[in-house]
């Protein structure tokens, strides 16, 4: 093909909004003439970036682009006529420092009894632009990053189970659709009492109805608590939680549109009805396709598991990538493929295969996130991020509080729930991250909820730890009934065996200490 005709289908490309034509500055790093007088004297001094530059090694001119938004591609290798191997340096040696940093992170906060994420996070804020400037390829890491979004949201689906959803049906589908609404609803009539955009305060309310069921699930675990009363209210509000991230994934699109409220409902409209046939198809292949696919898979790799596990991952990209074109969403698509294979027998192991390769790379998720968070700025802006944690907690518990007394429930119980939901949960980070390419959250406001969120969840073990104190509180001042008049309350359990809910103080302080 001709270069003017190169050019034409170009212009063509462009002026359908299939591509976009964008000047970039090239910057050619030229190693001879970089600090000559400083490497002639001999007085360059050392840097500790320099442990992770590759500037000093043996290899040709290095070339880097930088486009209108700041963000940096470096062109390692010159063409070539002939078909040669192409390493990106850069990369590998970013992905070494991300990786290692997101370790050390990890291991330091388990030792001190913090979630890892947060470990995580903060490994990759040392190490970003607003740290040591360790990292040169950010557009490359957080591309790469997003495969950890891809399996976490997959490895959600697989652990979706219908029959704990209908424990506490009423209490859990109902009661966490309705915080979930009141959460937008209060946070869009905030944001345009205060002249900020209804979408904006709507992914906002979205965004802190979330709580982490990572981090309850694993207090409740270890308390023994999962079985009581306020146990099964709790995780069964968390799993309709994780559902509904699924529908979120497919509002923030919606969201993040320039258009009318009536074309918006429109786009909603047309949203749903390809949702409906996704989710349709989906159901057709859970029950048709998948459970025979599985089993020759099983069959195939009986003396391995290399087989089945790179299977059950080609599984979840093909289904993510079809999701994404569809205009659905990747996070979306992926989680389908997660519930569609555990209706199954396969579900465990599924789970078990995918789930190291899931922990690599939502802990490389969670640290280029933290390269996103500026130190310097939380630092001075950390009496708003203490103001914002509390009013979090305040809301978030009187929100889930009152919701969960609707539907019969003792205030103890309701008070309970309230607080081991008051946080904001780790798949906010995916919702953030998500709503930030849509350019529907930027500047100060996701540094904002980004630092809160990181707070919420390194203070939450601090706050289940004072909940016994809480509670004796509560009884002192008689924001509870006394024990006497409050009746034993049974529920089903999830094998259907009727639990009976202690209404004694001393039961409820042992069942936490």
């Amino acid at each position: 093909m001709s270069s003017g005709s190169d050019g034409s289908s170009f212009n063509n490309s462009v002026a359908d909004q299939q591509a976009v034509l964008e000047t970039v500055a090239k910057i050619t790093h030229e190693k001879g003439k970089k600090n000559d007088t400083q490497m002639a004297n001999g007085t360059r001094p050392f840097q500790l970036q320099d442990v992770f530059s590759l500037e000093n090694e043996e290899s040709e001119d290095m070339a880097t682009l930088i486009d209108k938004k700041d963000n940096v591609f470096v062109m390692s290798n010159k063409k070539s006529k002939y078909p040669i191997l192409q390493v990106d340096l850069r990369l590998i040696s970013d992905l070494v420092v991300a990786i290692v940093s997101a370790a050390i992170g990890g291991i330091i906060f388990s030792c001190l009894g913090q979630p890892v994420i947060v470990g995580y996070l903060l490994a990759g804020s040392i190490i970003g632009p607003g740290g040591l400037n360790f990292i040169s390829e950010m557009v490359q890491v957080e591309t790469f990053a997003q495969f950890g979004v891809v399996f976490l949201l997959f490895a959600l689906g697989l652990e979706f189970s219908l029959t704990k959803l209908k424990v506490v049906g009423p209490v859990a589908v109902l009661g966490g659709m309705l915080q979930i609404v009141i959460f937008m609803c209060l946070c869009g009539i905030i944001a345009v009492l205060c002249g900020a955009k209804l979408s904006e305060g709507v992914f906002v309310g979205s965004f802190l109805s979330i709580s982490s069921t990572a981090v309850v699930v694993k207090f409740l675990t270890e308390r023994n608590s999962s079985i009581s009363l306020h146990g099964q209210v709790t995780i069964g509000t968390l799993i309709f939680q994780d559902c509904a991230i699924g529908l979120l994934f497919a509002l923030l699109p919606v969201l993040g549109g320039n258009s009318g409220v009536v074309q918006g409902m429109i786009s909603m409209g047309k949203l749903l009805l390809v949702l409906f046939v996704y989710l349709t198809a989906a159901s057709f292949m859970s029950w048709s396709f998948v459970p025979r696919f599985l089993k020759l898979m099983i069959q195939l790799s009986s003396q391995t598991n290399e087989l089945y596990q790179l299977a059950a991952v080609a599984f979840c990209l093909l289904s993510a990538w079809c999701s994404d074109k569809l205009g659905l969403s990747l996070e979306l698509g992926s989680f389908v493929a997660g519930v569609m294979i555990s209706t199954t027998d396969f579900a465990q192991h599924t789970l078990e295969q995918v789930e190291p390769i899931r922990n690599l790379f939502t802990a490389l998720f969670l640290s280029s996130i933290g390269m996103l968070i500026h130190v310097h700025f939380l630092w001075n802006h950390v009496d708003i991020l203490l103001a914002s944690l509390i009013l979090v907690i305040v809301v978030k518990t009187t929100i889930a509080a009152t919701v969960t007394k609707t539907f019969g429930y003792s205030i103890r119980t309701s008070f309970h729930v309230g607080v081991l939901l008051a946080q904001i949960g780790e798949f906010a980070f995916v919702l953030l991250s998500r709503a930030s390419n849509l350019h529907l959250i930027e500047g100060k406001m996701y540094l904002l909820l980004l630092g809160t969120t990181a707070l919420s969840l390194v203070t939450t073990p601090l706050l289940f730890k004072l909940i016994p104190n809480i509670m004796n509180l509560g009884i002192l001042l008689q924001w509870f009934p006394s024990e006497s008049s409050t009746p034993n309350k049974r529920f089903p359990s999830e094998n259907g065996t009727p639990i009976e809910e202690k209404v004694s103080m001393i039961e409820v302080r042992n069942r936490l200490l």
